[in-house]
């Protein structure tokens, strides 16, 4: 017996002794990892990623960029039954414990010892799991656990309860990109909290513990499964009855995809702002819960989008059918599911969904769109092509689909082979009304309005005559329409033509414009210089080196961007200020905050800064005064003021440099105006405004088409070309590819815009001339032609002698 109790006593020591170096080393291990656990304050603060937002001016949802849905929600805006389904589901004793629930924790601990399972079930408070989530990694190890349980007490002697359900609520993953409670109701129903139900409710308290693989879209049986076990938890709670339970077993699965509700198609506009605001934060951008307010409103977007279709699909249709998008050979017994899967093959594309040819009745294609949905292509649906159905298409064709006019039936279309761009700005500002970079932004992602660089053939020539306006020439002066040719040193001789080949003679510049003389733009380039017209045109905007030092530059051989030419065009409409182009009005942050505001240069004629200077205040550029009857002669180099593009709170009105002579701004418009009334764009009169004018333009073999213009208070410029710079096909001018889509746009969106006054501006005379330029007495009849002051006066003093000043020599000659 004495053996025994020796025995006992050792054993008792050695008990002792583990039990006092057991303690030891959990009060070592907690003095060392306590010190070391983060400060869960910040939880206070924390800042959940959330997607990049791009809204209209008329807050309507452009795009969401980033990998993760979440729309964070306060705590106390989550309803009473949401918070007990998973507090039920997940920690019934959330609100009594105190960061652990030590039943679970001794089941755990029981079950590690007499099972074989690498993990067992039990043990975890949301407190814990919220540890976890924004802490630890989600390996599965003892010292993770422990870390895990000492910053469960942490928080719950630091953060409520409340705040503790806020972060789990706002943090868990749910599937199919899902954080958080308040985007996976929009996710998988489509509905705020507030309007989930029971049922509903139910299910999404299911997802934590199987996101991915046991959601109601991938995995309804196990959802539905899930979805009782979550019920019943609540029924044992004492959170609803037996006869809610019921009802809410009952409900079926009406789970499915919601992705977030774009109220505004502009894809092109949606990128330009993801990039800026990469460059201008950097990756966080993409999860910081920035809200971004462009300047674009939904109705001018709109129109412009159905503007650009329908003209690309017009010129399409001109040129006739091209054949099936591709082509599937398909087995004789192909199913439904096969037809769906080769549909799939194309771009998807908004309003032309694909659909596969399976074969034919009569004249009639039989078809199977994408969604499969089936389709009987009447010969109706074809009329455009001039031939029936089954004459066109062969079984496995893949084609387009469109509704027509009624948006009843489906016609027959293709892609068009063609691209456009428009671009629609405030000029007095610079604000972006409306941008359209191609047909489709899945088909083709490159912004052609910002992107490409082409010709602007015609379109350019209103900076050349503004130039020749700034050396002394009228819309008045006559220059000579004739053959010319040009020698240069190196032997070669350049000799530019009129479209068509024709040529006027003597013709006023006003109406070399109208006609689009080629040998007027030519000629007059000549006579000025091209270094003085290429220093004065980069006022408009454009980079000097882009211009070319020859008198190829008279005919719009620059290569330009869409984006340049409509600011370019901003100085004829606001009276001669260079704005600067901007799309981003103003950038929130998540918390509501206002962190960014763009200070755009505004023209502002009526501004008291302007009102109190001379009109004729001196413009200088590289040391050259262009101001009307200012000196030509070298002088100190005026600077611009820089604003900051990005400034929080109320401040004065950031004025716009001058860019060019107020006057020559409106002696240029108002040819420009006449191209509307009688020269090449005389389509836009139905318009039926007296303040619109503008330019066609177009280059050889009819590789871009172009119109650029004005009236109320847009600018804007359409392009339309081939992305290989193929031919559009011969007739596609500028005035009947390009301005048949501004026309559209500038209609819709210029319905209730009051009409501009056209006052000539102070030191803009009006004088009698005769058709062949000359001068008549007042009451003489003739035509009213607008001149400088001192313009008018120099040829009043000259004895009506025309002659203006003579620019750089050139080596050439009239060909008679």
């Amino acid at each position: 017996m004495a053996v025994f109790f020796r025995l006992l006593r050792k054993l008792f020591l050695l008990g002792l002794v583990l039990a006092v170096i057991g303690l030891a080393v959990a009060v070592g291990t907690y003095f060392y990892l306590v010190p070391k656990l983060p400060d869960v304050q910040e939880l206070r603060d924390i800042k959940l990623q959330v997607p990049l937002s791009v809204y209209t001016k008329d807050v309507k949802l452009i795009a969401q960029f980033g990998e993760t849905r979440r729309y964070p929600v306060n705590i106390k805006d989550v309803p009473l039954q949401v918070k007990q389904a998973f507090i039920a589901s997940e920690d019934a004793r959330f609100y009594e414990h105190e960061g652990l629930d030590y039943k679970g924790i001794s089941r755990a601990i029981w079950l590690t010892l007499t099972t074989d399972d690498k993990r067992v079930p039990g043990g975890s408070t949301i407190t814990q799991q919220v540890a976890r989530n924004f802490y630890l990694n989600a390996d599965y190890d003892y010292g993770r656990k422990l870390k895990e349980m000492l910053l469960a007490l942490k928080m719950e002697r630091e953060l409520t309860k409340d705040e503790i359900l806020g972060l789990y609520l706002n943090k868990i993953f749910f599937g199919h990109r899902a954080y958080g409670i308040a985007a996976a109701a929009e996710f998988y129903y489509g509905k705020k909290l507030s309007e989930l139900t029971l049922a509903e409710t139910a299910t999404l308290a299911s997802l934590p513990k199987f996101p991915s693989s046991g959601n109601p879209i991938v995995n309804p049986k196990r959802a539905m499964e899930r979805r009782g076990y979550v019920l019943r938890q609540m029924l044992k709670e004492g959170y609803i009855t037996q006869a809610q339970l019921d009802a809410a077993n009952s409900a079926p699965n009406t789970a499915k995809r919601h992705e977030p509700k774009v109220e505004m198609n502009a894809p092109y506009l949606a990128e330009m702002v993801r990039r800026e605001m990469l460059d201008r934060y950097g990756e966080e951008a993409l999860v910081s819960g920035f809200r971004v307010y462009t300047t674009v409103t939904s109705i001018d977007q709109i129109n412009a989008e159905k503007a650009v279709r329908t003209g690309l699909l017009e010129y399409d249709h001109r040129h006739g059918w091209r054949g099936a998008e591709t082509h599937i050979d398909l087995p004789e017994d192909a199913s439904t599911a096969l037809y769906i899967e080769k549909a799939r093959t194309v771009p998807i594309i908004s309003d032309f969904p694909a659909a596969i040819v399976t074969g034919f009745s009569g004249n009639d294609a039989k078809l199977v769109l994408y969604n499969g949905t089936e389709y009987l292509l009447s010969s109706a649906s074809s009329k455009w092509t001039g031939r029936s159905p089954a004459t066109l298409l062969k079984r496995g064709d893949i084609v387009r689909l469109m509704r027509d006019e009624k948006n009843q039936n489906y016609t027959l279309s293709q892609l068009p082979a063609a691209q456009a761009a428009l671009v629609s700005l405030q000029p007095e500002d610079g604000a972006l009304r409306a941008i359209v970079g191609g047909f489709s932004f899945n088909q083709n992602s490159f912004n052609r309005a910002i992107q490409a660089t082409r010709q602007p053939g015609s379109s350019f020539k209103p900076f050349v005559y503004a130039a020749a306006f700034e050396r002394g020439y009228t819309p008045a002066s006559i220059v000579n329409d004739a053959p010319v040719e040009f020698k240069y040193g190196n032997g070669k001789v350049w000799r530019p033509q009129n479209d068509g080949g024709r040529f006027a003679g003597p013709i006023r510049v006003r109406e070399a414009l109208v006609q689009s003389r080629n040998l007027v733009s030519v000629r007059l380039l000549s006579a000025i210089g091209t270094d003085f017209a290429r220093t004065y045109i980069s006022q408009f905007g454009f980079n000097k080196d882009q211009l070319p030092p020859n008198l190829s530059m008279s005919l719009g051989t620059a290569s330009l961007t869409p984006m340049s030419i409509a600011r370019g065009y901003t100085v004829f409409a606001n009276g001669g200020f260079l704005v600067t182009p901007y799309f981003i009005e103003k950038i929130i942050d998540r918390n509501g905050v206002a962190i960014a505001m763009t200070r755009p240069l505004n023209a502002c004629r009526a501004c008291t800064q302007r009102t109190s200077m001379d009109i004729r205040t001196a413009t200088i550029v590289d040391g050259f005064d262009f101001s009307a009857g200012g000196p030509k002669k070298e002088v100190a180099t005026q600077q611009s003021k820089v604003e900051d593009p990005n400034f929080v709170g109320p401040q004065e009105v950031a004025l716009a440099p001058r860019a060019i002579d107020e006057r020559t701004a409106f002696l240029v418009s108002s040819m420009m105006r006449d191209v509307v009334k009688r020269g090449t764009a005389t389509a836009a009169k139905v318009i039926e405004r007296e303040d619109i004018g503008g330019k066609t333009g177009s280059t050889n073999d009819h590789r871009d088409a172009w119109f650029s213009g004005f009236g109320g208070n847009l600018v804007t410029t359409v392009w339309v070309g081939k992305d290989n710079f193929k031919p559009l096909g011969y007739g596609e001018y500028g005035g009947r590819a390009a301005l048949p889509i501004w026309i559209s746009y500038m209609s819709a969106t210029l319905k209730d815009v009051p009409q501009n006054d056209l006052t000539p501006p102070a030191g803009v005379v009006t004088a009698n001339i005769s058709a062949s330029g000359n001068l008549l007495p007042e009451g003489a009849g003739g035509l009213t032609e607008y001149f400088k002051q001192e313009d008018y006066d120099r040829l009043i003093s000259s004895g009506y002698n025309w002659e203006v000043p003579g620019g750089e020599k050139t080596d050439f000659e009239d060909i008679f």
